[in-house]
């Protein structure tokens, strides 16, 4: 849809130094409408195939301005059951529970209905304290140390490694196969 890639664009172009320090580089033409639109293909595309999921997050009075994100990706069922959690909210709208909002309606989507995953990982840059905090909030507990786990503002980062257990799955339930 050529409306949500421009919005995408908006978002992504607005938020560039903001979001920079937390993520991995934008991959050539990502800041077009054009790398936008590929993205919301392989969005698609994933979301056919079971493996991600994608929200794109607006306000209630302005619905046609993205102002976050977040994701699913690496969702595998069987006896793994998980999914990676990301996300990123404009500048403009931190430090008003908008994300916590967000990822709590994404947790428990995630985790109830006809599919739910047992357990949602989410990875931080140490000295990302706001969402190791937001993280903590949600139930998240932290579970280990990776280091230099991701190239991101030009060099390997240390993360935090989180993760959320679905406690309404009964601890003797095995997870569909498929």
């Amino acid at each position: 849809d050529e409306d949500l890639a421009a919005s995408l664009v908006d978002y992504e172009q607005r938020n560039r130094a903001h979001l920079d320090p937390w993520g991995p580089p934008a991959p050539a033409g990502f800041f077009s409408v054009e790398g936008q639109r590929q993205r919301l293909q392989q969005s698609e595309q994933a979301e056919a195939a079971g493996t991600g999921r994608a929200f794109w997050l607006v306000l209630k009075d302005k619905p046609e301005r993205i102002v976050g994100h977040a994701r699913l990706s690496q969702i595998a069922r069987g006896p793994f059951c998980s999914a990676m959690l990301g996300y990123s909210l404009d500048a403009d709208c931190e430090g008003q529970g908008l994300m916590h909002e967000a990822l709590r309606a994404v947790i428990d989507m995630t985790f109830s209905g006809d599919a739910p995953l047992h357990r949602i990982q989410a990875n931080v840059r140490t000295e990302n304290t706001r969402s190791s905090r937001l993280l903590q909030r949600l139930g998240f507990a932290q579970e280990g140390f990776a280091p230099q786990y991701l190239f991101i503002a030009g060099a390997w980062r240390d993360h935090l490694m989180f993760a959320l257990r679905n406690t309404a799955w009964p601890a003797d339930r095995a997870p569909p196969v498929n």
